[in-house]
């Protein structure tokens, strides 16, 4: 089956986007599928076996879907998926369009349903584009039970749920014990490392993780952060505004010794940054979800994790089982969470291998399968 995928990123574009077309790329390969991936021309240079890269994109523009069907055509594709986040086209409205545009099989996978900003006073015409992306695709994949079930609200039927898988491989590099790595960085055995793994963008919450620190910081809690990873991603302009705010929180509650920031860093140090926590922290707005690439990569690690209540319940996810679950935008109950694993070196065990256990049921090789067969589904409807 020849399968052409669509996305605003792509590694060595920073995203989770990017991150997720990369892995089910190489996976749909090791299916026997021959992968095309067309993305933003900033990617150029990078070069991979098991599929083809097609970095021709400047802007994503009217003209942009012409030059899709243009590649599709000469390709043969069997089907077109793209993977959309309104961010990583530019948070404008052509890419809404390439269903009618292309003239094959299309598939969107929804890593969000949050609107694109369109042109000024776009009002209604926001959720509408999303809508019409949607009702317009042969199918449709969404990554959270709850975008799922939204979806189906606004008229849309073929709709499967396929949760993501974790981007970080639990390799840490070689030779890596988790206590010399610790020392070497000035964490010692008395220092709680909490870790948060993940852009700093208001959807995360890091602003209240900020605020629970500085309660410990005032308490005379021996209880450190590592921010794993960049501040802000390769799209979305609004993560480095809220990173500024961030730092400044950070300055003004004295809690620069108390945090440690990795930067951007190779997948082997974010595993062994993730190995080394006590706990990982996600204390996202929105509630806790399958979608979240940091949440995934927290499991795979086997990572005793704090996060939020979702709005409606993940049957994956079960409170003081392989997760521990508090309001959302709360400081003072996310001190009390931590404050509770803190002491309880055994819980936070039980935790962790709960999330590891948990985590095999995300693995790429499942996700690929499960897409591909949805691909030849779509494809077959569009044969009868």
């Amino acid at each position: 089956m020849r399968i052409g995928i669509v996305t605003g990123e792509f590694p060595p574009l920073h995203g989770g986007v990017g991150d997720y077309s990369h892995e089910l790329a190489k996976a749909l390969a090791a299916l026997g599928a021959e992968v095309h991936v067309m993305t933003d021309r900033r990617c150029a240079g990078l070069h991979s076996s098991d599929f083809t890269l097609h970095p021709f994109v400047k802007h994503w523009s009217f003209f942009s879907l012409w030059k899709i069907r243009q590649w599709a055509r000469q390709l043969q594709l069997d089907v077109l998926n793209v993977q959309y986040q309104a961010a990583a086209f530019g948070l404008g409205a052509p890419i809404h369009f390439l269903p009618e545009a292309v003239g094959l099989p299309t598939v969107i996978t929804f890593h969000d349903l949050r609107v694109p900003y369109l042109f000024p006073k776009a009002g209604r015409w926001r959720e509408w584009a999303v809508t019409h992306l949607a009702q317009s695709a042969a199918g449709v994949i969404t990554t959270d039970p709850a975008d799922e079930a939204e979806l189906k609200r606004r008229g849309v039927t073929n709709v499967l749920q396929i949760p993501i898988g974790s981007n970080i491989p639990v390799q840490p590099p070689a030779g890596y014990e988790r206590a010399a790595w610790r020392e070497r960085h000035h964490i010692f055995a008395s220092d709680f490392l909490l870790g948060y793994f993940g852009f700093l963008n208001h959807s995360k919450g890091g602003d209240t993780l900020i605020k629970a620190l500085a309660t410990l910081h005032d308490r005379q809690a021996r209880v450190k952060l590592v921010l794993i990873g960049g501040q802000a991603g390769s799209s979305d302009s609004t993560d480095i505004e809220f990173g500024a705010q961030i730092e400044k929180m950070i300055t003004r509650y004295g809690l620069e010794n108390r945090i440690i920031r990795t930067g951007f860093v190779a997948a082997e140090e974010v595993s062994a940054w993730l190995l080394a926590c006590d706990v990982v922290t996600l204390p996202y707005r929105d509630g806790v979800s399958l979608r979240r690439g940091s949440l995934m990569a927290a499991l795979a690690h086997g990572c005793a994790i704090i996060s939020t209540q979702p709005p409606s319940p993940v049957t994956e996810l079960r409170d003081n089982e392989n997760i521990r679950l508090v309001p959302p935008d709360s400081s003072e109950v996310l001190v009390l969470a931590i404050t509770g694993l803190l002491n309880a070196p055994e819980f936070r065990a039980r935790l962790g291998a709960a999330a590891r256990l948990t985590a095999q049921q995300f693995g790429w090789g499942a996700i690929a399968k499960r897409t591909l067969e949805f691909f030849r589904a779509v494809q077959s409807l569009r044969n009868v």
